[in-house]
């Protein structure tokens, strides 16, 4: 995939947005000082696309994601998800529209150590007071993972847990997917493996998919690259 060509197959204007951030600022007061994290962001993610951003460590990415995915909130702008205005929620709304349209696939796992992979995998669902087997054997098995289901994370390598971290984030068949840095703490073999099953799993399923990064070798990949530098997009 070609960052230069997607675009000219269709519009912007030609096909509704998954994701829409107008105008997004962030700062943080430290010691009476306040720092900007974040300049005046716009952006938009349509469906099934899959963007990077890219930037140094300390460029404000990390920070960006978190305010998409609802997270944390913008000082200032605008963030819609499906048309919904993520910055006028209560926290219960948002939590709510996590549930349902949102998957997040941190760096450090983030997995539930007294559950096992099935467990894990199945939070999602059971949060919301839903049960759906059969979509937690599909990905089980889409994550090869079956011969772990009933292990817990401390018996597993960490490509493993990665692997159930990302069934984990797929199993509400969420619109969008976020990913911080969901490579960073694995081996060259096994970050390999699991952006592979990443990718196999967003084309298959239709999902939007959003990595920040700093890896140029995984931008290549991307429809879009977006790049971060001190808090602002270039």
């Amino acid at each position: 995939m070609n960052t230069s060509t997607s675009a000219t197959k269709i519009s912007d204007s030609q096909v509704p947005h998954v994701l829409e951030a107008k105008h997004l600022f962030k700062s943080f007061h430290l010691e009476q000082t306040q720092i900007e994290v974040l300049k005046d962001i716009s952006l938009t993610v349509r469906p099934g696309e899959f963007v990077v951003i890219m930037g140094k460590s300390g460029s404000g990415k990390s920070t960006l994601l978190s305010l998409l995915a609802g997270l944390d909130q913008p000082s200032a702008g605008q963030i819609k998800l499906n048309g919904d205005d993520l910055t006028h929620m209560s926290e219960e709304q948002l939590a709510l529209k996590r549930q349902s349209d949102i998957g997040f696939v941190f760096q450090s796992f983030h997995l539930i150590p007294t559950l096992s992979v099935r467990e894990n995998i199945e939070f999602p669902l059971n949060i919301a007071r839903q049960k759906d087997p059969e979509k937690v054997a599909e990905l089980l098995d889409a994550v090869e993972l079956n011969h772990r289901a009933n292990s817990f994370p401390h018996q597993l390598s960490g490509g493993e847990k990665q692997r159930t971290a990302i069934a984990r984030a797929l199993v509400a068949n969420p619109q969008i997917l976020f990913a911080d840095e969901p490579t960073g703490n694995l081996d060259e073999k096994n970050a390999d493996q699991v952006m592979q099953l990443l990718l196999n799993l967003q084309q298959a399923l239709g999902t939007a998919l959003v990595i920040v990064t700093h890896d140029p070798n995984l931008a290549k990949l991307a429809d879009r690259t977006i790049t971060i530098v001190d808090g602002q997009l270039v």
